[in-house]
């Protein structure tokens, strides 16, 4: 595809693109783990059991501290579909959509099974890891959406009239595509929005995220970013409501110091479009990435969503090192988060070198496999 870069990366451009990559899939697994253990509080709630300034660190939830929810382990399953997909273009068979469409059947598996199939080599790596054999709360839209292989499409969309943030929370890898047109990146993203959420508010909104995510990771600034977002998303059919969300997200920066009060303005963070404008806001207001984080899960909504977007857009805006280290330090899966995100860093910047026509790593189709 001409919208899809094939150029030799330099060395100091790979570094960076890694760190981002890192920053953000690390960063929204943080979000994700601070935000759970207050996910089911009013914010009411959450000051009584943590003091006035309300949540300042990770609440024990499923059994520990750090916990994530099923919004990294989906993220994780797109960046895996995400390289699956590069890795089958050496058969010809170009569709990233399928692509991740079978991650995301993988990840249904681990909802529903005890634990990994050795025997499914076709899996890969990442279906084989037992700490994501576990069900953290996830939205019964996906589990529904994946229950057969049928693929969710635009034209025959599963839940039409569901709204909720699962497809969004999912899409920020989409963005880490920095290479592709940003055309190309909020269409695979919508698309694969679709496959479990319907509504256009939901896939427009994970198409939104992404966007942003993808002018983040070629050096705009956060507006830029959003405006960038608002542009392209304005222009789709059913765009009012996610539209709507943004500009109340960017708006709200300039009503005054960042507040709960101010957060809880734009939604209870229930649907697509105000988890999208919470952790919209919340990233822009931030101070550092500690503020911004506690800021955008210290509300009455779903935090563990509003958390996991602040902390991807945050993430791949300042990089892994602009972190907190001891969230980073204690958040579920990170040797599991790292491992992927490099992978995917050094897939899409020397994807060539892995696996071609002329040569391919065993270890690297072992990990990834065409099948």
């Amino acid at each position: 595809m001409s919208s899809v870069r094939t150029a030799v990366w330099g060395r100091a451009e790979q570094q960076d693109f890694r760190s981002r990559v890192r920053g953000c899939l690390l960063g929204g697994a943080i979000g994700d783990a601070l935000g759970a253990g207050v996910a089911a509080d009013t914010l009411g709630a959450i000051r009584d059991a943590h003091g006035a300034e309300g949540l300042a660190d990770f609440a024990p939830r499923y059994g520990r501290r750090g916990a994530v929810t099923d919004e990294t382990q989906l993220t994780l399953f797109t960046v895996d579909g995400l390289i699956r997909a590069q890795v089958r273009r050496d058969t010809g068979a170009w569709h990233p959509p399928t692509d991740v469409h079978r991650a995301y059947r993988r990840w249904a598996a681990t909802q529903r099974e005890w634990g990994p199939d050795e025997r499914r080599a076709e899996d890969g790596w990442l279906a084989r890891e037992e700490w994501l054999y576990t069900r953290r709360d996830p939205e019964r839209a996906s589990l529904n959406g994946l229950a057969d292989d049928r693929m969710g499409t635009l034209d025959q969309p599963k839940n039409p009239r569901n709204k909720g943030h699962g497809a969004l929370v999912r899409s920020a890898p989409f963005g880490l595509l920095v290479g592709w047109d940003t055309q190309l990146v909020f269409q695979l993203a919508v698309e694969c929005a679709a496959q479990t959420h319907g509504h256009p508010t939901a896939f427009l909104s994970a198409g939104a995220f992404a966007v942003t995510v993808h002018a983040l990771g070629r050096g705009a600034d956060l507006e830029q970013a959003v405006q960038q977002a608002l542009a392209l998303v304005s222009g789709r059919p059913g765009h009012e409501e996610t539209a709507a969300a943004l500009t109340a997200a960017v708006d709200a920066v300039r009503q005054g110091p960042p507040s709960a009060s101010r957060v809880e303005s734009l939604g209870e963070g229930r649907t697509a479009e105000e988890v999208l404008a919470i952790g919209v806001h919340c990233a822009l207001v931030a101070e550092d990435v500690r503020h911004g984080l506690l800021l955008s899960v210290n509300h009455g909504g779903a935090s563990d969503a509003t958390g996991s977007v602040c902390g991807n857009l945050l993430g791949a805006l300042h990089g892994e090192t602009a972190l907190p280290p001891g969230w980073l330090a204690e958040v579920e899966g990170r040797p599991t988060i790292l491992a992927l995100a490099d992978d995917f860093a050094m897939e899409m910047t020397q994807g060539p070198a892995l696996h071609g026509p002329a040569v391919s790593s065993p270890g690297w189709l072992t990990r990834y496999p065409r099948s």
